[in-house]
């Protein structure tokens, strides 16, 4: 069985780290497209796992992420 919430973060976590984003930076991208949210609520969102897959999503267009490899 596959721990979802885990490999969401991990994906996530992944992209950031190939694009040099920080948490900082991230909040700023999600700030442009109109997505509120604050360093803290981010970090602890991602350090859980605990978010939507809309949300997902918005982080990673956000970032410009155009294509996944899911293995």
């Amino acid at each position: 069985m596959t721990d979802w919430p885990a490999y969401a973060k991990g994906l996530l976590r992944a992209e950031m780290t190939r694009r040099g984003v920080s948490y900082a930076d991230l909040v700023r991208m999600l700030a442009e497209g109109g997505v509120k949210e604050t360093e803290a609520n981010l970090r602890n969102k991602v350090s859980r796992g605990s978010f939507t897959a809309a949300f997902l999503f918005e982080c990673l267009n956000a970032m410009g992420v155009k294509t996944l490899h899911l293995d």
